[in-house]
């Protein structure tokens, strides 16, 4: 991998950005956004996987490995375009500040979204329609499954495949012909939808990188059962001749958990991946790279040995470790893309295999403050521990808040935590950003809540629950001038600055 600079950065999901539809877009608060970022010298902004998500509204459980999340679309960009007029939002529902209500925004954003398909296919935006054209020829790989998955699921009331007719269960040609001439329109609403979703998703990056802002995005290692690829490419995956999972992912019991977690997502057949040259594989990055520019890799231990749960199972505490693809997966990547702009999630129990897999490409790992006191002083989490090729966080999106998890964690903890800091822990927040950002890490990031010294009730995601995540927004007029500038002070005195002007401190604090 081709070194990085030293640099900072922060973690927020376009859904947490502040606006008017209800959940964050690629809107005018995305791009005041990386204004910000660039007034407050900081390099990366990270982000969650885009994907459109399902049950739970969950990132991690996306229904395409490919498509754009038609929420995220910006409706007032669409209004400049010609795709929708001002009374197309008239009368939209009242919605929360400071959370997602998906119910709302669910029950709303596709309508006025359907308004835009219609001007456009009723129009005469013939730049527009060019561009439609080279977007769903250039995409055909996959947009047309995803499109085709997306109209039965709703034809069939959002019920996993598995559940369909046989013959579209089962993706015979004669039945999803029959099925497309009957529901044309249903299937090319989609199409259009990853249309906008992309053109304006292309916009944003462009905008950031002028910026010399890089995004980080994130490639979760499975896929949910129910989701266009498994069904698209039912042979990639361990199912049976019905199409059911054979095997599930999982991991086994441990310190925090006495039966393991069951994630239940179907397992891949690496053999069959292998006898394709990885080409799905190597496709999904490469679609991921036209929309950020580093990748974090999540459970990246995955990729040496992934634990095997029998299908069926009410636990995670039968089942068995099984060799991944390892090096022959990255090197059929390397040869095909070129580089590898990856950051291992490489959390939990790591064993010499992942270690090694790691140091072979020279990946960044990951480093996590808020797991670093419930242990001893050569904790590897601990910062005076850390490589100098690593990336370092407060917490991530399935910790607590800084804040909150300070107040809810143990007191020995806190007392290792508060002598640590050299008892500097009444700002807790600033004081943990402070004390990852002068660490020899590479790049040291912080969510969003930490910077605004939010409480647990901003915690984004609580592990092995369904209900209440991935709610948190930022309110409006959160990012202040006064923020902007304690960030770049602390990106300046720990050599963490970017931007137009890369400042020396011998120059900004002359001021």
């Amino acid at each position: 991998m081709k070194e990085l600079d030293r640099a900072s950065g922060v973690l927020l999901h376009i859904s947490s950005l502040p606006g008017g539809d209800g959940i964050g877009t690629i809107g005018r608060e995305a791009f005041q956004w990386i204004d910000f970022l660039n007034s407050a010298g900081v390099k990366y902004w990270q982000i969650l996987p885009l994907n459109p998500t399902g049950y739970g509204n969950s990132p991690y459980q996306g229904l395409s490995a490919f498509a754009g999340n038609p929420l995220f679309i910006d409706l007032q960009d669409l209004i400049h375009d010609g795709l929708l007029n001002n009374t197309d939002l008239q009368q939209p529902p009242r919605f929360p500040l400071q959370k997602v209500d998906f119910q709302k925004v669910i029950a709303w954003k596709p309508a006025v979204l359907k308004c835009a398909y219609d001007h456009f296919f009723s129009g005469e935006l013939s730049q527009i329609n060019h561009e439609y054209e080279q977007f769903d020829n250039a995409n055909a790989s996959w947009l047309r499954d995803f499109a085709l998955f997306m109209a039965l699921r709703e034809k069939y009331q959002l019920v996993s495949w598995n559940k369909w007719p046989d013959a579209l269960r089962m993706r015979k040609p004669k039945a999803l012909q029959a099925f497309e001439k009957e529901n044309r329109q249903e299937i090319e609403i989609h199409k259009f939808l990853q249309f906008l979703f992309f053109r304006q998703w292309g916009k944003l990056k462009s905008y950031a990188n002028s910026k010399g802002i890089q995004l980080i995005g994130d490639i979760p290692i499975f896929m949910g059962y129910d989701c266009a690829d498994v069904w698209a490419y039912p042979h990639l995956f361990q199912l049976d001749k019905n199409r059911e999972p054979l095997a599930v992912a999982g991991v086994p019991p441990d310190f925090f958990s006495e039966t393991g977690q069951l994630w239940g997502n179907p397992l891949y057949d690496w053999e069959t991946h292998e006898k394709e040259n990885y080409k799905w594989w190597i496709t999904r990055v490469n679609e991921t790279l036209k929309t950020v520019d580093l990748i974090r890799l999540d459970h990246f231990r995955g990729f040496a040995g992934y634990y095997r749960i029998p299908a069926g199972a009410k636990t995670a505490e039968v089942g068995e470790w099984v060799s991944g693809p390892g090096k022959n997966l990255f090197d059929a990547m390397l040869a095909r893309i070129g580089r590898l702009p990856f950051i291992a999630e490489d959390l939990g129990v790591i064993t010499e295999d992942v270690i090694a897999l790691r140091e072979r490409y020279n990946f960044p790992g990951m480093r996590l403050l808020q797991f670093a006191f419930w242990e001893d002083a050569d904790h590897e989490f601990l910062p005076h521990n850390y490589p100098d090729n690593c990336v370092v966080y407060t917490g991530t999106h399935d910790n607590d808040t800084t804040v909150g998890w300070y107040k809810s964690a143990p007191q020995y903890e806190r007392n290792f935590c508060a002598s640590y800091l050299g008892g500097h822990t009444t700002d807790i927040a600033y004081e943990m950003i402070r004390t990852i950002w002068r660490t020899n890490a590479l790049i040291a990031i912080a969510p969003m809540q930490d910077f605004l010294r939010l409480d647990g009730w901003a915690r984004m995601n609580l592990p092995a629950t369904t209900a209440g995540n991935w709610l948190w927004r930022m309110k409006p007029g959160a990012v202040t001038s006064r923020l902007a500038k304690w960030i770049k002070k602390i990106n300046i005195t720990f050599n963490r600055a970017s931007g137009e002007k890369i400042w020396k401190a011998g120059d900004y604090f002359k001021e």
